[in-house]
């Protein structure tokens, strides 16, 4: 066993991360519980998947503040570092779904060109890009384990959380852009007067969850860039302000769309 400050720079608070675990596994089982009774597309398990992911998460923080191995540590840095790109996921399924019933439903001349808007290219142009982003974060976090390898760790790292902020950019200019275009339309559900505030209610998720996570993000390059002990590192309470609380209240609009 370590000292926990050998790997946080700082003695992790106690309490925080068992409540941060216990709340995103209540998240995980209402989500799972919210998919089946509304007979949603199956492919919507992805968000519960990833709550349990954060819970274990901050489980085994919890245990290194009690028992700190390198074992444990490189374990909960990736599954608090990588499931929430999942959540992305989720949005770029949902707008490719959109484009692609609303495409189907324009006449031939109204069809947009553009390749931005074809639907297979949202769905898996997006989804490459945040593999290749989670392969790269991973791999960044896998080498920091070896001896003497730290820089490389932390630009392997930052490469991958650069990769996602340029896509979530893109994103968010593509949505935007759908959101405006009275051509694409999104069907009414149980609580909607009509289309347009369908349409709005959605994008709302859609365009304030891809906020949230970009701002965890620059949050997280901002941390590798400070470096190991550095003040952003080292201050944990913007650990839990600029990424549980986003990753949390992502889940919270998930949940109410």
């Amino acid at each position: 066993m370590t000292d926990p400050t050998y790997y946080f720079s700082y003695t992790p608070v106690n309490f925080a991360p068992e409540a941060a675990a216990a709340v995103f596994l209540a998240i995980a089982a209402m989500l799972t519980l919210q998919t089946f009774t509304s007979q949603g597309p199956r492919w919507l398990l992805v968000l519960p998947a990833t709550a349990l992911c954060e819970a274990a998460g901050y489980a085994l923080r919890t245990a290194c503040i009690y028992w700190t191995t390198l074992g444990t540590f490189t374990a909960m840095s990736l599954l608090l570092l990588l499931p929430p790109n999942a959540l992305a996921l989720t949005n770029y399924k949902t707008l490719g779904d959109i484009v692609r019933e609303s495409r189907a439903a324009m006449p031939a001349r109204q069809v947009p060109r553009v390749f931005l808007l074809k639907p297979r290219f949202i769905t898996w142009f997006f989804f490459g890009s945040d593999v290749l982003s989670f392969l790269l974060q991973g791999a960044g976090v896998g080498i920091s384990t070896q001896e003497g390898k730290r820089a490389l760790a932390k630009q392997t790292v930052l490469a991958g959380l650069y990769v996602q902020l340029f896509f979530f950019a893109v994103f968010l200019g593509i949505a935007t852009y759908v959101l405006f275009d009275p051509r694409f339309t999104v069907a009414c559900g149980p609580s909607d007067r009509n289309e347009r505030q369908a349409k709005r209610r959605l994008f709302r998720v859609i365009i304030l969850t891809t906020a949230l996570l970009y701002l965890r993000s620059i949050y997280r390059v901002a941390e590798f860039v400070d470096g190991y002990g550095g003040r952003i590192y080292g201050a944990e309470y913007l650990f839990y302000l600029f990424d549980m609380v986003p990753v949390l209240v992502s889940f919270g609009l998930y949940m109410q769309s």
